[in-house]
């Protein structure tokens, strides 16, 4: 199921915004700002670019997705249901203690998950390895890694950033959803990074760095397609985005990197998702 049209993809993501608010509404915990903001790439990703099929999850020709932000595990969650992984009724199951969908992603409890992440910075050191067994074994499948920007302050990112180059993993595409905003305060002020160096350091280690839009849709299908033709090495996206986008009162608000909504703040941004 490849959805193409611009319009359907924007309506998927707004619907799965709404099941993220879900999610962390029931659980009463749980990270909703980078969870918002990296819901439009998430989208493109599962429902018209990677390879994929729900029915058989561990069909090892499949496109691999790492969220090395893994306390977004709630927009991962809200794709793979919609996309059919699981049922849809279990995503109010969310962070409870019996329930398979923690607050970090567990690749041996949920359909779907291809990497248990949440210690950040690892992400991609586990996206090389099946990047480089992909070429190795001549499987053909794309890897795709998922980092926030506050995670590049890890420093194993870069090492792993020098293995991506190293070893010319086109079939690599990394994507920082770049909100500008960490637990603590704005990425700038704290360690001065922005789209622009974040860019400039991934290019000076061997990556096609490309900036985009992380809210417009066209953007983002282009960019990866841009990826998909770089050949000889791999291809970083910085995507810019809003924390806690489509919602009001949590756009740009270092306040909801990790805060439940109550019963009065759900209703309203559902309101404002539902116009």
């Amino acid at each position: 199921m490849k959805i193409t049209k611009v319009e359907a993809l924007e309506e998927k993501a707004n619907q799965i915004r709404q099941d993220i608010l879900q999610e962390i509404y029931y659980a009463k915990s749980g990270h909703p700002g980078g969870s918002l903001s990296c819901t439009d790439i998430l989208t493109v990703l599962y429902f018209n670019e990677m390879n994929i099929e729900p029915s058989k999850p561990n069909d090892v020709s499949r496109d691999r997705l790492v969220l090395s932000k893994g306390h977004a595990s709630a927009a991962l969650y809200a794709c793979l249901a919609e996309r059919g992984y699981f049922l849809k009724d279990d995503l109010v199951t969310f962070r409870n203690i019996n329930s398979p969908l923690q607050g970090h992603p567990d690749m041996n409890k949920v359909p779907g998950v291809d990497m248990t992440t949440g210690s950040l910075g690892q992400g991609l050191s586990v996206a090389n390895g099946m990047a480089i067994a992909s070429k190795m074994d001549s499987m053909g499948y794309r890897v795709y890694c998922l980092l926030g920007d506050g995670e590049l302050q890890e420093g194993q990112v870069w090492e792993a950033a020098m293995t991506s180059s190293k070893y010319k993993l086109d079939n690599l595409c990394v994507i920082v959803d770049c909100n500008n905003l960490q637990l603590t305060g704005k990425t700038e002020e704290i360690k001065s990074l922005n789209a622009e160096n974040i860019a400039k350091k991934f290019n000076s280690f061997g990556f096609n760095a490309l900036i985009i839009d992380g809210h417009n849709i066209e953007q983002i299908m282009f960019a990866l397609n841009k990826a998909e033709e770089t050949k000889g090495k791999p291809t970083a996206i910085i995507a810019k985005t809003i924390k806690g986008k489509g919602v009001s009162f949590m756009e740009d608000n270092p306040a909801w990197h990790g805060k439940a909504v109550n019963d009065e703040e759900y209703q309203k941004a559902i309101e404002e998702l539902n116009k």
